[in-house]
C-alpha cells in the first residue's frame, strides 16, 4: 500500500521474491501428520551487522516446525507483536533474497535498503512466519529462523522456484530497531493553507485527506513540497523506517486512489534507500517527525511511463503524516 517503484497500486515497499513465493506469505498446510522437531541444524558464521556466512550439511534434517534461536543476543527491548521491526537477513539459497545485496547501480556509500516490517502482520519481503518467529527476541540480537519450506512458506510456495516442500529453508536475521507504533497517530496542530498552486488539504481527524486540485492550474513539471504542519520531532534519515499516514489523488482527475486509513491505520517502509517512489525519497528525507508534507510528483519522480502500473504518466499528490522513525 505504500508507493514502490513496482506497486501494483500503491503497493508493497519491497516485495518477496517471486522466485519462493507465488501469494500471500504464510502456511495454509493442511497435513494432519505429527511434526518434526529438531534443534538449528544450519550454522551461522559473522558478527552483528555484518553479511552472514550459512552452512547447512547435505543430509540435515531440518524441523517440520519453525525454530528461532539467538545466533547472538542483544541487549536492547524484547520485540513483541505489534512492533514494527527494521532488520537485516540473509537467505541460505539465492531465492529468499538478502538486504546486504547492493541495488544495481547504487552508491556503496549510500545505506542500504533494510526491510521495515509489522510483527503479527503479512510481510512483504520476509515471510509472516519468519517476522513472527522474532517476538521474543531483543533488539541488537541476530536470530537464526528456519523450517522446512512446507512448514515457512505452505501452500504459497512457488512450484516454479524449484524448491519441494522439504527442502530447509533459512534466514539469518539481524533486529536493528524495533517500535511500537500507534495506528491510528496523525500530525497534530495548526494548518496551513496551501501555496499558490498547489492543491488545498483538508484533513478530518482519523479520515483519509480530501485532496482538491486547483481549477484550471497544470500539474508542476518538478517535485514540489509544502510543510502544512510543522513538527518537533526527529529530522527524518535517509535509510530509517518511516512511519506514516498518508493519502494519494491523480493531479490529472483528483481521483484518490490509495490512503493508509483505508488500510488499517499507519504504515511503514525504508525512505531515501530507493524502496519507494523518488518523489518520496527527496521530497520526505529531511523532514521532521510530525511534519504534515504536501507533496506534487511529476511522473518521472512516480511510476514514469510503466505500461503494466495503473498510475504509470499520472502526476500524483500526496498528503503525508510522519508519524515516527524506526
Amino acid at each position: 500500500m505504500i508507493p514502490t517503484k513496482t506497486a501494483r497500486r500503491a503497493a508493497a515497499v519491497l516485495a518477496v521474491p517471486a522466485l519462493l513465493i507465488t501469494a500471500a506469505c504464510g502456511s495454509d498446510s493442511k497435513d494432519d501428520a505429527a511434526p518434526k522437531k529438531s534443534g538449528p541444524v544450519a550454522e551461522v558464521s559473522g558478527k552483528f551487522g555484518a553479511e552472514p556466512k550459512i552452512e547447512i550439511a547435505k543430509d540435515a534434517q531440518v524441523s517440520d516446525e519453525v525454530v528461532a534461536t539467538d545466533v547472538s543476543t542483544g541487549d536492547g527491548a524484547e520485540v513483541k507483536k505489534g512492533d514494527i521491526v527494521r532488520l537485516d537477513f540473509a537467505g541460505n539459497i539465492e531465492a529468499l533474497g538478502s538486504t546486504w545485496a547492493q541495488r544495481q547501480g547504487a552508491d556503496p556509500k549510500a545505506p542500504r535498503a533494510q526491510v521495515v516490517q509489522e510483527v503479527g502482520q503479512q510481510g512483504q519481503m520476509l515471510p509472516t512466519k519468519v517476522a513472527d518467529a522474532l517476538a521474543g527476541h531483543k533488539i541488537g540480537s541476530r536470530v537464526q529462523v528456519e523450517g522446512t519450506a512446507e512448514a515457512i512458506v505452505g501452500q504459497q510456495l512457488n512450484p516454479q522456484s524449484g524448491i519441494k516442500p522439504g527442502d530447509p529453508l533459512v534466514w539469518v536475521v539481524d533486529i536493528v530497531n524495533a517500535k511500537k507504533v500507534d495506528k491510528q497517530a496523525e500530525a497534530k496542530g495548526d494548518q496551513a493553507a496551501s501555496e499558490a498552486g498547489m492543491p488545498e488539504v483538508k484533513a478530518a481527524s482519523q479520515k483519509a485527506a480530501t485532496i482538491t486540485i486547483p481549477k484550471g492550474e497544470k500539474a508542476p513539471k518538478d517535485l514540489k513540497e509544502q510543510v502544512l504542519i510543522k513538527g518537533d520531532g526527529a529530522v527524518v534519515k535517509a535509510g530509517e523506517g518511516l512511519v506514516v499516514q498518508y493519502t494519494g489523488v491523480k493531479w490529472e482527475d483528483g481521483e484518490k486512489f490509495d490512503s493508509s486509513w483505508d488500510h488499517g491505520g499507519a504504515s511503514a517502509f525504508p525512505i531515501g534507500v530507493g524502496g519507494v517512489i523518488q518523489g518520496w525519497d527527496k521530497g520526505l528525507v529531511g523532514k521532521h517527525v510530525g511534519d504534515r508534507v504536501l507533496l506534487t510528483i511529476p511522473p518521472n519522480q512516480a511510476y514514469g511511463a510503466d505500461p503494466s502500473n495503473q498510475l504509470a504518466k499520472n502526476n500524483l499528490v500526496f498528503v503525508v503524516d510522519i508519524l515516527g522513525t524506526v
